[in-house]
């Protein structure tokens, strides 16, 4: 059963991410991703990176782009516990754009207690649905 303590722990992670992305402090992303984490972001066209080296590789590209956000929030995290050391988290992603846009993202992680924290295994970027029934 996960307590408050990891509960905690785990909706600082998705906090220390934002901060870490925003700003730029790519060496640091294993505070935050497990050696072998994935991440998913073929629903934005930018596909999927597997391990630390791929995820600093990719994340750098996107910084030497321009087309980095400028901030990450994170918001209504709900936690779902799994069986073992991981749980399932999904939680709601706003994105300040450069061009002062907008954007918005459902977070599908996957976390897992590695060396004692909390970290992501898995993210899956997932887009917001419009009013319309489109994709935002």
């Amino acid at each position: 059963m996960l307590t408050v303590e990891d509960r905690s722990q785990i909706s600082e992670t998705l906090a220390r991410h934002a901060f870490v992305v925003d700003e730029n402090r790519l060496d640091q992303l294993g505070e935050v991703f497990t050696p072998d984490a994935t991440y998913d972001m073929t629903s934005s066209g930018m596909g999927a990176f597997q391990g630390l080296d791929a995820l600093r590789a990719a994340a750098g590209q996107l910084f030497a782009s321009g087309h980095a956000p400028l901030s990450h929030f994170v918001t209504n995290i709900v936690i779902t516990e799994t069986r073992g050391a991981t749980a399932s988290v999904r939680s709601k992603g706003l994105m300040i754009m450069h061009d002062g846009a907008v954007h918005g993202v459902v977070y599908d992680d996957t976390v897992a207690l590695h060396e004692g924290r909390w970290l992501i295994a898995s993210r899956v970027i997932l887009p917001v649905r419009t009013a319309s029934g489109g994709e935002h």
